[in-house]
């Protein structure tokens, strides 16, 4: 298929669904799934049979609309009238907004089960990455087609040699959306430049934080626009083979896009001579082993050789020597997804969303204490008490913001002092955190931070790979004095000897697993110290979470008496 045929299919496509009466968009993301959304499909569809308007009313399974906790949501589009977004759909909702929104000669809305179009969730957000997500059918290339899907390919192959699409994406601003936010352009360029007989591209799905569902819902909602991203990568940089490497626990992103990679080849956009051209390009899906430390780009590539997922010492970076000594090309998957609309639309355009340093937009997934949770698209530098407050909806039950956990178990949290930051790179840096790949948790004044940090400290000691010796033993040092701490045994000293350590495993672990596992405890060390002193000092959790049953060794035999005492004095009273 040449841009021709593209632009023809494109027409073709849209010309037949300006026909259809009415379509109905049912969200079939993980979220939606898990919360019955397979049955309101099911029920959706037998209604329409029952009906007769099988042939003038579409179901599309689409992928993530947003607000994940109203889910399953289903979306009304009617020619000429406005769309209309149902939330906490049931089986007998499905059938109800059939029989009076779709097939009734005077269609009636809903209102007790309307999410408003113009509810803060999605006015306040700016979808590039998204703005397929919720809209087509994943498993549809026609559907990607018709809103302009491989359009930017087939210009970059005609219209740009390697060397302008390179500059175009550095240009544009863009950073690594991974967590790290190393200038794309640049990586491309140094790709571009290096020597090789073969080279490749990698795109990283192995999404690994707490609360994280940022990469798995793009690859399960749009899994063209990465395949896309990845095609114009390897015309940039001169490689011929990619590799999605899809997180192990994510089944459906894998099958979606193993569908997409095949339709694709088919159609004559990856593969051979991809769109009459002379470049070629194949794409394969390797599955992780769900080892969190495979996210890091080293470990990726050498699970992807086959090899025990375990990171290596840099330099050599990837751009000269990675997968099998070749230069390779890795970013995170929601990266690529950025790509293609900025060659459609271009650097400028880009370049204008966001701030000075930080460009673009940034995908988001809400968790905890949240009357709305969900995954946002917003620009860079929205400050986070617009997330928070605005687009989220604030705190359940009039509870009182106290922090929000971004950048995952190597991030930090950012207290209610910190509400107004803007949330981009470098101010979220300064803070002691990190933008990470996009997890962002928002606690409650009914959390306990000590123990939140024991949590993630866990997480981290779980999923050391034990290679270098500070992450394997320090990690786990660093646990057992947070479970002191939250226990009421430890001491003064164990606080000290803690920060040392903190400092000791950042500098000297061997991968970002192990360099950013303090993190979480400077940064609350640094906005709630207090709590910390109120557990050691005062043997008291302000939170009222921790037990605080143990004391610290040199002063067991003192409480051993005491609690002597006090059955003494029970057993006198009985």
């Amino acid at each position: 298929m040449n841009r021709v045929e593209l632009q023809e299919l494109a027409e073709k496509v849209g010309a037949r669904q300006q026909k259809l009466r009415c379509r109905l968009l049912c969200c079939g993301s993980t979220p939606c799934l898990s919360s019955g959304g397979g049955k309101v499909q099911e029920v959706l569809t037998e209604t329409l049979l029952e009906k007769g308007l099988k042939a003038e009313v579409s179901v599309v399974n689409t992928g993530c609309m947003g607000p994940c906790s109203r889910g399953p949501l289903v979306t009304v589009q009617r020619l000429g009238a406005a769309e209309v977004t149902y939330q906490n759909v049931t089986p007998e909702l499905a059938k109800e907004i059939v029989e009076k929104h779709v097939a009734a000669e005077t269609p009636a809305v809903l209102p007790e089960h309307v999410l408003p179009g113009d509810h803060p969730f999605f006015a306040k957000q700016q979808k590039v990455v998204l703005s397929n997500s919720g809209q087509i059918d994943p498993e549809l290339l026609e559907d990607y087609v018709v809103r302009g899907g491989y359009m930017a390919l087939g210009n970059a192959l005609r219209d740009m040699t390697p060397e302008e699409v390179c500059q175009e994406i550095t240009r544009s601003g863009l950073r690594g959306r991974g967590g790290a936010g190393y200038p794309t352009g640049l990586k491309w360029d140094l790709v571009r430049k290096a020597h090789g007989d073969a080279k490749y591209v990698v795109a990283n799905g192995d999404e690994g934080d707490p609360g994280a569902y940022m990469d798995r819902t793009l690859m399960e909602s749009d899994p063209h626009r990465i395949l896309e991203g990845m095609a114009i990568a390897g015309y940039a940089v001169g490689a011929s083979q990619g590799y999605v490497y899809v997180r192990g626990e994510y089944p459906i992103a894998a099958q979606r896009l193993e569908k997409a990679i095949r339709t694709a080849e088919r159609r004559g956009l990856l593969g051979s001579r991809v769109m009459d051209s002379n470049f070629s390009f194949r794409i394969d899906i390797r599955i992780g082993a769900g080892a969190f430390v495979c996210g890091e780009e080293t470990a990726l590539i050498a699970s992807i050789m086959g090899k025990r997922g375990q990171p290596e010492p840099r330099p050599p970076y990837p751009s000269e020597s990675g997968l099998w000594g070749k230069p390779t090309l890795l970013n995170n998957v929601e990266t690529y997804g950025n790509i293609a609309p900025i060659i459609a639309n271009g650097a400028e355009w880009y370049s204008g969303i966001g701030t000075e340093k930080s460009k673009g937009t940034k995908i988001f997934a809400l968790a905890g204490a949240l009357e709305t949770t969900g995954l946002i698209e917003v620009p860079m530098g929205i400050t986070l008490r617009e997330i928070v407050y605005d687009i989220a909806g604030g705190i359940p039950d009039g509870r009182d913001f106290k922090a929000a956990q971004t950048g995952g178990p190597s991030g930090g949290c950012i207290p209610a002092s910190h509400l107004d930051i803007p949330v981009d790179y470098e101010s979220l840096k300064a803070l002691g955190s990190m933008m990470g790949s996009g997890g962002l948790i928002v606690l409650d004044d009914t959390n306990c931070m000590p123990d939140v940090v024991k949590y993630f400290l866990e997480f981290c000691m779980d999923e050391s790979c034990g290679k270098c010796i500070p992450c394997r033993v320090g990690t786990v040092e660093m646990h057992n004095i947070l479970k002191r701490i939250t226990n009421g045994s430890a001491t003064e000293k164990d606080l000290a000897t803690l920060e040392e350590l903190c400092t000791m495993v950042r500098d000297t672990s061997l991968c970002g697993l192990g360099q950013g596992a303090p993190s979480p405890i400077v940064s609350t060390l640094r906005f709630f110290r207090d709590e910390y002193e109120a557990h050691i000092k005062e043997h008291r959790c302000p939170a009222g979470v921790c037990e605080m049953t143990e004391v610290p060794v040199l002063e067991l035999t003192e409480e051993l008496y005491r609690r002597a005492g006090e059955i003494e004095t029970a057993q006198e009273v009985n």
